[in-house]
């Protein structure tokens, strides 16, 4: 692994400080669709699903898999992911979407006193005791608190001082065809949204870590984009407004309007999912807060299903030979047919060759049997698009 220089140092100190009191993600910023082709999940099949905001794995419960751990380090995802599966539990849908669907609740504070937060853990009772003002309305509601929110919140300032621009995001979402919608973004926003000061924001490190994204995710974005972040973003975003609706893009949707529509939200907050979900789906899932590593060492279950997320990308830089634990922990649970889904910032990690198990044994990627054309077929089909790499691999020991 490469040593990590003074800056290196700073900036991990920075993110860990920030993400050690925060929450980071209030929605979840990858595309289950395109995880559930991937996946191709079963009845069977138990999964290991680092939590983010929850959203992700309400979604895979859906399927009607047999267990979801959802295990993440930082408490307040996983007390963001025990708030919704109480409102599941406790709520008329016609609540849980003002909560979570609009972000805010005139009577939110009597019911979470009442209904909510008896049945939540007391960690997470700690979050939001404090919190309950998130889903008030104020500053726009829960879409624009948390880190990320903040990003989003700085983002409708901006337009609000841009009416012209925003008046044309506003029609971006509303297009009714590819046709359309490629017009308004190349003639009416792409002129107006790429300016200066954007892509000064978007270079800031200080901006990618309220979003979730370590100097060593922004280090592999600027190698390999030859105008940085800013121009993998805006790549990104050309792509998109090019080749996939953004009428049903709920992930970006969420953060221009502070809010979800009901014929654009992610699949728990519609009425016949929400109802599945409380009928019984919703208590296939555990949360757990620990490390991935400290999770695998402590259940014996098997899993033959893992969404990894993005988190391997940090940790190769900051904590690599805990990287390399967690691998090893990864294929002592595995089940044989087991499958893995990642997401890098590079196309093909450098960690997956350099860390090998056990030492000086094979290295990680000699352990897997990717399917990168797969992957990259579905990614074509990714409503987020931010990552360089999306990686699908099954067990092969």
């Amino acid at each position: 692994m490469t040593p990590l220089t003074v800056r290196d140092r700073i900036d991990q100190s920075v993110f860990n400080a920030i993400y050690s009191r925060s929450l980071v993600y209030n929605t979840c910023w990858e595309d289950p669709a395109v995880d559930r082709q991937a996946l191709a999940l079963t009845p069977d099949d138990t999964m290991l699903v680092i939590t983010s905001a929850g959203c992700n794995v309400l979604d895979y419960a859906l399927t009607g898999v047999r267990k979801i751990f959802a295990v993440d380090a930082n408490p307040r995802q996983n007390a963001l992911l025990e708030l919704k599966m109480a409102g599941i539990r406790r709520l008329a849908h016609r609540d849980f979407f003002r909560i979570f669907g609009d972000g805010h609740h005139p009577e939110f504070n009597s019911i979470y006193h009442e209904l909510l937060r008896p049945v939540l853990s007391p960690a997470a009772r700690a979050c939001w005791d404090t919190r309950t003002a998130w889903f008030s309305g104020q500053h726009g509601g829960f879409y624009f608190h948390g880190l990320s929110g903040i990003v989003a919140r700085l983002f409708r300032g901006y337009l609000r001082l841009r009416p012209t621009l925003a008046r044309h995001i506003d029609e971006l979402f509303e297009a009714s065809t590819l046709d359309t919608q490629r017009e308004i973004y190349d003639a009416r926003i792409a002129p107006r949204l790429w300016t200066r000061p954007v892509n000064w924001a978007l270079s800031r490190q200080l901006t990618l870590s309220l979003l979730g994204v370590p100097h060593p995710q922004r280090r592999e974005v600027v190698a390999q984009h030859s105008a940085g972040v800013a121009g993998f973003v805006r790549d990104s975003l050309d792509f998109l407004a090019h080749h996939l609706p953004f009428r049903d893009n709920y992930f970006y949707a969420v953060y221009v309007q502070g809010r979800y529509r009901p014929d654009c939200c992610p699949e728990y907050l519609k009425p016949a999912q929400f109802a599945r979900l409380k009928a019984g789906l919703v208590d296939s899932i555990e949360p757990h807060t620990c490390t991935v590593t400290a999770f695998l060492e402590s259940n014996p279950t098997p899993i033959s299903r893992f969404v990894l997320l993005d988190h391997m990308d940090w940790m190769s830089s900051y904590l690599p030979q805990a990287l390399a634990e967690e691998w090893a922990a990864i294929f002592s649970r595995a089940t044989p047919e087991a499958r893995i889904i990642f997401r890098s910032a590079h196309a093909e990690p450098r960690y997956l060759a350099n860390i090998q198990l056990p030492h000086n044994g094979p290295a990680v990627r000699d352990l897997l049997r990717f399917d990168p054309l797969r992957a990259r077929a579905l990614t074509r089909q990714d409503r987020v698009h931010t990552y360089a790499g999306f990686h699908i691999a099954d067990v092969a020991v």
